[in-house]
């Protein structure tokens, strides 16, 4: 997010564009397409700020540098996932997040539920005692 707030009336010229999926005062939210197509066009040479002022974008408005990170970040995606990166949300709720390197053997997956059992029933034991100890309290004020 950059440190740059918009006003209601950029904000309004901004969602006017239809390259942009929501706008706040602080953050542009760009269609997938466009990512895509900044991308293509990036890649047949064009510069970032040209790519956006040619789709309707005021760079004295988003700022001259924007174009530049957001064309970084988008070949990046581009690169680890191909077009199907800017079609799904990697972030938020929906991520499943980081994925684990290797997979189990049925030995680990044993150690590891016998672990979390010895925890949960430690975190029981803890619980009790805590339940005690306010009873306890609860007499000795009366």
């Amino acid at each position: 997010m950059s440190k740059k707030s918009y006003t209601d009336f950029q904000i309004k010229e901004l969602e006017a564009n239809p390259h942009t999926c929501r706008v706040s005062e602080r953050s542009i939210s760009y269609s997938p397409a466009f990512k895509i197509k900044a991308v293509s066009e990036y890649k047949q040479g064009k510069g970032p700020s040209q790519i956006f002022i040619e789709h309707g974008f005021n760079l004295e408005m988003i700022g001259k540098d924007q174009p530049k990170r957001c064309l970084k970040r988008w070949r990046e995606i581009d690169l680890k996932f191909g077009v199907t990166g800017f079609e799904s949300e990697r972030r938020g709720k929906a991520s499943t997040g980081r994925p684990s390197s290797k997979s189990l053997t049925v030995d680990e997956k044993l150690k590891k539920a016998e672990a979390r059992i010895k925890y949960l029933e430690a975190e029981n034991e803890f619980l009790k005692k805590l339940e005690e100890l306010e009873r306890q309290a609860l007499k000795e004020k009366r």
